[in-house]
């Protein structure tokens, strides 16, 4: 009775381990098919490094240059006037980085057009519409910038001459729209200071018949308002500025947004200051006939101010409209490489042994798997179901 409890005790304990993965077995795998995992992904990695000798050689020339730095125009000397509503124009306009807005502009279709007039790429890639030609540019051309503040312009060709050629024309292509768009901007600033130059002088000159029209008596002189009227002019040029600047926050930000509301706050300080202002500075009833001077000649200071204002905005602009343009610092100019950047042979050759490697082991434990599987009847069952339902579907049943 002992010796049969002693036999059935190892079959029972084999039983919860049947299915168990054991290393071992997978070790002695690799043995078997030892030639077969080292003898096939060596051949594949040869015949790939056989066949990157057949591909022709690409280089890769490269150009760094600094893009131009903000406020070297009149535009900039603008925004700064305006002291903190300038900076909040800057805010507006959502560019973080003053590079991605030049990396744009050399990716955009005025560049890529301007390049494949200029170097006939669509001969050269052979493409039939200008969009093919884009796109072939696009994947040769890798415009990167770097936390240094240079820009990057690399360009790949199997020739290195037309690659050093064609990395230097995106900074000229580049150079050349700069200088068409400060150009039309600084035009478009002329003509509109053009226009509210005249208007306010058209003003002033109103203002000042009507001042004349009201006389100068002693009773005006002692109201002193020059300086009665410095206070007032003041706080309504701050209520300009802070309407502006309201009327830019409502662009980008809610009327709940804490910014708006602290700037509702301020805009009703101002306007409460210039109420009180007002009626300091307002004459007695007894001076009535007085206080219409005053006011014309509050309205010819006012005009005055504005006046001076669009002179010096209308200058900047025509100084910004003689400008050539912007100017391009090149750090590196691109030069033709002397040594080639694809393909890179050793990374194929061991990449395609690798890959054929893994693939081949997983080949052999599948294979593996399949014959131990086979050998159980009901294993043999579902994979003669298995192969006949596949013959069905590709029509062989």
């Amino acid at each position: 009775m002992a010796d049969a409890n002693a036999l059935e005790a190892p079959s029972v304990a084999a039983n919860p381990k049947d299915d168990d993965i054991d290393l071992l077995d997978l070790v002695q795998v690799v043995a078997d098919n030892l030639r077969l995992l080292v003898l096939v992904p060596l051949a594949a990695g040869l015949i790939a490094l056989g066949i990157s000798f057949a591909i022709a050689p690409t280089f890769t020339a490269k150009t760094k240059f600094m893009p131009p730095l903000p406020g070297q125009g009149s535009a900039q000397m603008m925004l700064q006037s305006l002291g903190a509503l300038g900076g909040l124009a800057g805010a507006a306009a959502g560019i973080k980085n003053p590079n991605e807005q030049f990396v744009a502009f050399l990716a955009s279709e005025s560049v890529s057009n301007a390049l494949i007039a200029r170097f006939k790429l669509m001969d050269r890639y052979e493409a039939e519409f200008k969009a093919d030609a884009r796109k072939n540019l696009t994947v040769v051309s890798q415009i990167t910038s770097g936390k240094d503040g240079l820009i990057t312009v690399e360009v790949d060709d199997k020739d290195p001459i037309f690659a050093a050629q064609l990395a230097n024309g995106y900074v000229e292509e580049l150079g050349n729209l700069l200088k068409r768009l400060a150009i039309t901007e600084a035009q478009f600033r002329r003509v509109f200071f053009e226009n509210q130059l005249a208007d306010t002088k058209a003003k002033l000159a109103l203002a000042e018949q009507a001042i004349r029209a009201s006389g100068v008596n002693s009773t005006a002189l002692r109201q002193n308002p020059d300086l009665s009227i410095r206070v007032v002019a003041e706080l309504q040029a701050r209520i300009a500025a802070q309407e502006i600047k309201l009327t830019s926050l409502r662009g980008f930000l809610a009327d709940s947004a804490p910014e708006f509301k602290q700037a509702l706050i301020e805009m009703g300080a101002l306007r409460s200051q210039l109420a009180k202002a007002e009626s300091t500075a307002a004459p007695s009833t007894s001076i009535a006939a007085d206080a219409n001077y005053i006011e014309r000649y509050r309205d010819v200071k006012y005009f005055e101010s504005l006046f001076e204002f669009f002179a010096r905005q209308f200058e900047a602009a025509k100084t910004d409209e003689a400008r050539e343009g912007t100017v391009i610092q090149v750090v590196d100019v691109a030069l033709p490489p002397e040594k080639k950047s694809k393909p890179k042979k050793a990374f194929i050759a061991i990449s395609t042994t690798l890959a054929a490697g893994m693939v081949l082991l997983v080949f052999v434990f599948i294979r593996q798997a399949m014959a131990g599987a086979a050998q159980t009847p009901e294993t043999t069952v579902k994979v003669h179901r298995l192969r006949r339902a596949w013959a069905k579907a590709i029509g062989r049943a």
